[in-house]
């Protein structure tokens, strides 16, 4: 179904965009988008002339002529890029990744363009990866935000998907149109994608006075409507539940009574927490901490309420092993963004501003895996969000093998 976003919303003229590297493959199925939302569009190429013939009805000019020919226009979307398909030195693509974002967006400043719109892609936000391209386009947006006085946006995109498909979904341009879909949603299940329709609708937002002022936005179709990544991803946190309490149910027994023994009270823990649509539900642990520890959030609790053996077990996160139990009961997931305590004001907003509650919550998450906790909610939500639209089969697979080498070991305790 295709999203719809007037971008002459609440204003009395169509939005005017500036567009560079529009007759890429993302640019071929964002341009008719705008241009039917009502947007007037000024095209930026190396040959105007041919880009003028490929979108009727659109002004095309040249990179030099956007300081005098911009002016007036309300955002310049920059598209053009030397992708990872392309057999080129370093140097070429620092000349067109780098070198040409940063001319243009000086360009666009003297023009007057109130917004600069960096288009990247979700490949450089791995710090890891170190392609050519991953490597320039994390170093043009270091220098752009440098630069900038919040009049730049990041916008990281996954495989993009239209009326036709490029690069590693070019495949699926040979099905029938009715196997093509399923395809797709089978594809998207591993890697995230994102429809031309949905880019144009946060162009949309971004250029609204009120819209996020944030300066990275991250966008994808998510996964809260892929049935394949459901059912999928609910079979895998069922075969772990059933698998730990199968083969490891006598280890749960004989730490819960090592617990009981080293310490007066419980061998469980159990707590209120908010989940999945900001449903609280009781989340089950390892007792690892002193009865009569105030109950709240972990980097509020001084790191003497702990027991030895509750040092242990939080450090290699067998305390949450109980949490199998909340699996079971549908209220949790293996992967998700941890799930924080009521009274955790500052948490639960910060992430329902941001949509993190359309998730289940987990065990472990990418988050925890990036070192990130309760203590620091913006940063937090931040992050949870972005798992949320990220998710994969993939990103699930890697959190779970950081997790298992020892990232993501929990809240941090309060020293003294």
């Amino acid at each position: 179904m295709r999203l719809v976003m007037p971008l002459a919303h609440s204003r009395s003229q169509p939005l005017r965009i500036v567009v560079t590297g529009a007759g890429g493959s993302v640019g071929r199925e964002l341009v008719p988008r705008l241009v039917a939302d009502g947007a007037n569009l000024l095209l930026v190429g190396r040959n105007p002339v041919a880009l003028g013939k490929s979108f009727s009805g659109c002004k095309a000019i040249g990179y030099d002529e956007i300081a005098t020919r911009a002016i007036g226009y309300d955002m310049l979307i920059h598209l053009a890029v030397l992708n990872n398909n392309i057999k080129a030195g370093y140097d070429d693509f620092v000349s067109v990744n780098v070198d040409l974002a940063i001319e243009t967006y000086r360009r666009a400043r003297e023009a007057g363009v109130r917004k600069f719109i960096y288009v990247s892609s979700i490949h450089a936000l791995d710090p890891s990866a170190s392609s050519f391209y991953a490597k320039t386009k994390r170093e043009a947006t270091k220098r752009l935000e440098a630069m900038a006085d919040g009049d730049v946006c990041t916008v990281y995109l996954p495989a993009v998907t239209g009326e036709k498909f490029s690069g590693r979904l070019c495949v699926l341009n040979r099905l029938p149109k009715s196997i093509r879909t399923v395809a797709l949603a089978l594809f998207s299940t591993m890697k995230p994608t994102v429809s031309a329709d949905r880019i144009a609708a946060a162009i949309a937002e971004i250029s609204e006075p009120a819209g996020p002022s944030d300066a990275r936005m991250i966008v994808t179709d998510g996964q809260t409507e892929n049935l394949f990544f459901a059912v999928c991803k609910r079979i895998v946190d069922l075969a772990f539940a059933v698998g730990v309490v199968v083969l490891f149910g006598w280890l749960l027994i004989i730490i819960g009574i090592a617990i009981r023994l080293e310490s007066r009270g419980p061998a469980f823990f159990r707590q209120m927490r908010v989940g999945w649509h900001q449903r609280t539900f009781t989340c089950f642990k390892f007792r690892t901490m002193y009865v009569g520890t105030r109950n709240t959030g972990t980097h509020e609790v001084s790191a003497s309420s702990v027991t030895k053996l509750g040092a242990f077990l939080r450090r290699t996160k067998i305390d949450e092993l109980p949490q199998v139990l909340n699996i079971l009961m549908n209220d949790m997931s293996l992967v998700g963004p941890r799930p924080s305590l009521p009274s955790q004001t500052e948490v639960v907003a910060a992430r329902l501003r941001r949509g993190v509650y359309a998730a289940k919550p987990g065990i472990t998450g990418l988050s925890q895996i990036r070192g990130i906790d309760m203590s620091s909610p913006e940063k937090l939500a931040i992050s949870d969000a972005d798992y949320l639209k990220l998710q994969s089969i993939a990103l699930e697979c890697y959190i779970l093998v950081q997790t298992a080498i020892g990232k993501g070991g929990g809240d941090k305790l309060r020293i003294a």
